[in-house]
Formats: C-alpha cells, sequence, structure tokens
C-alpha cells in the first residue's frame, strides 16, 4: 500500500456538503481533493444527509464498505437529531472505489436510541468479523438524563448484524470512537465530551471485561475543542498519525504524529509540513490504498480545482 484515500463530509456551505467527499495523497499528510463540484456519494433515503463516513477493506469478499450517520442537520435541530434521530447506518459496497452499489440503510440502534452517530468499524480478531460500534444517545433507569454511550454489532457482510451491546461509556457522553488494531494490541482514541479532548486507550483484547489502559498523552491531554479521531500508519515515514477535526474554531484537520503508538508521544506538525487540500474537511474515514488504485481514482474523478 503506497497511497491513502480520505473519505469526508464538509463544511456547512451548500446542500451538498452532507454528502462524501474524496481525497487522496501519496504520504497521508498532503492531501488533493478529487472530483468536481459534486460529491462522490449521495443519499436519497432515510433523512437524505451523509455525515461521519467511515470507509474498510474485507479481504475476505474483496470489497470496500462505507458506512455513516444517515443526519441531514437542514432539516432538523440538534436537539431532535440527538433524541429523535435516524437508528440506522448507511452502508455502500464496492470492489474498485469507484463503481458504487445504491446505498442502503440497516437498523442497528437499541430501541431506546435516540440516535445512531459516527459509525466505525475495526476487524476483531477474536470473532473473526467486523465490529461495528457507534454513539447513542440513551437513557438508562439509572440516568437523570440521557447520555451518548458507544454501542456496538458484530458483521461478515454489513448486511446482518448481531444484536447491539453496550460498549463503553463514561462518567458523561463518549462520541467519535477511532480502533486501530497494531502489533497484538488494539488502540482506541475517544472524544470525552467533558473536556473536548481525545482519549488515548489499549487492551490486548478488543472486547475486555477489564478496562482498557490509559495512554498517557501530553499533546492529547491538552488539546481541547477537538473531534473525529482518525489513526492510520504512514508507510513512508515509519510513524502513526492521528488526524482530529478542530471544530471548535472550525479549523478543519489536523495530523499530530508519533514514532510510538503505544507511549502516545503525538506531535503536531508545523502546517507547512502537511496540506489538507481545498475543501475543509469534516469527520471522515483514511484507508491505505496501492498505488494503482490511487492512479485510478486520480483518472476517473479528476484533481478538483475550486472555481
Amino acid at each position: 500500500m503506497s497511497a491513502y484515500l480520505f473519505i469526508h463530509f464538509s463544511m456547512k456551505e451548500n446542500d451538498d456538503d452532507e454528502n462524501i467527499w474524496l481525497s487522496v495523497s501519496r504520504d497521508g499528510l498532503h492531501w488533493q481533493d478529487i472530483g468536481g463540484e459534486e460529491p462522490a456519494l449521495k443519499s436519497r433515503i432515510g433523512t437524505n444527509g451523509i455525515r461521519d463516513p467511515f470507509i474498510v477493506f474485507d479481504e475476505k469478499l474483496k470489497k470496500y464498505f462505507v458506512i455513516a450517520t444517515d443526519l441531514n442537520t437542514r432539516i432538523c435541530s440538534w436537539g431532535d437529531a440527538v433524541t429523535k434521530g435516524s437508528r440506522s447506518i448507511l452502508v455502500w459496497e464496492s470492489e474498485n472505489l469507484i463503481d458504487w452499489s445504491e446505498p442502503r440503510l440497516v437498523e442497528v440502534g437499541v430501541k431506546n436510541a435516540g440516535c445512531v452517530w459516527a459509525p466505525e468499524a475495526v476487524y476483531c480478531k477474536e470473532n473473526n468479523s467486523w465490529f461495528v460500534y457507534w454513539a447513542s444517545c440513551v437513557k438508562e433507569s439509572a440516568d437523570k438524563t440521557a447520555k451518548q454511550r458507544i454501542y456496538g454489532a458484530f458483521t461478515n457482510d454489513f448486511k446482518s448484524f448481531t444484536p447491539a451491546f453496550k460498549y463503553l461509556e463514561g462518567k458523561t457522553d463518549i462520541i467519535d470512537t477511532d480502533i486501530v488494531y497494531a502489533s497484538g494490541r488494539y488502540y482506541r482514541f475517544s472524544k470525552d465530551e467533558t473536556h473536548k479532548r481525545i482519549i488515548a486507550e489499549c487492551s490486548e483484547k478488543l472486547i475486555s471485561d477489564s478496562p482498557y489502559e490509559r495512554i498517557p498523552s501530553p499533546l492529547l491531554d491538552s488539546l481541547e475543542g477537538v473531534e473525529g479521531p482518525q489513526a492510520y500508519y504512514l508507510e513512508k515515514e515509519k510513524k502513526w498519525c492521528l488526524i482530529v477535526d478542530r471544530y471548535r474554531t472550525q479549523g478543519g484537520y489536523m495530523p499530530l504524529i508519533a514514532d510510538d503508538i503505544s507511549k502516545g508521544n503525538f506531535e503536531e506538525l508545523p502546517e507547512s509540513s502537511y496540506d489538507m487540500g481545498i475543501r475543509k474537511k469534516r469527520h471522515g474515514g483514511v484507508i491505505a490504498v496501492p498505488d494503482k488504485i490511487y492512479e485510478e481514482l486520480t483518472e476517473h474523478y479528476g484533481i478538483y480545482k475550486k472555481q
């Protein structure tokens, strides 16, 4: 894998922003937006909106799957989106990242969930299946008010899912969780709504009876007003990159770099050493792709040049 694809939605500037846009990179740090003024994927089912897309490749099925939040903020208030939103995720599949299936809605949320937000997936080696997880606002019997927790389910085809179960919760809301597997451990990055920071943790088991081990990280512990964490390995640099969305300042994504993901020694890069492209990117997913697919994507969609 010598290149990267970044799928995302965009800042709210026009009616197409809450759909899926694409960017590509040779090194994972310098991004070029591809496609024209039309998004790569749209939804005309559910709420007719797409947020928080995430992408995986299934080695057995030889398919890429995109999952996303079914949410259109132009037709509802944030309050209604949290408490009366869709309990389904949007799913697409493709063998080449160019020809895509029609989107489908799959209901995964528990019955009393107010929403299903920011779905992601990681392959569970213990279960030999995909673990899909998301945030839902739920009021349990002991709660004074409802709060966001992370729920999850297993799937082998992104069509049929096991019953959802509670995976992660905190004293207050927890949303936007990203999980990667490296060197025999699962590394989890979650947005803690208490201080609007990213918390890093790790465990040898994805679904563990014991709490994940907290990874101290001076930079993450001090960085407030960020969300949408996404970790991926920079093959050429032999380093880990964690991108976070500076939603509070509307600054878009910024990359944080670590030599060793297990130590949490992330450093903020100077702006001159990366380029996030023309479009303002919101919560998305990054996947490594072969050089051939990188070339096919750029040839098919073309490099975007803002008019």
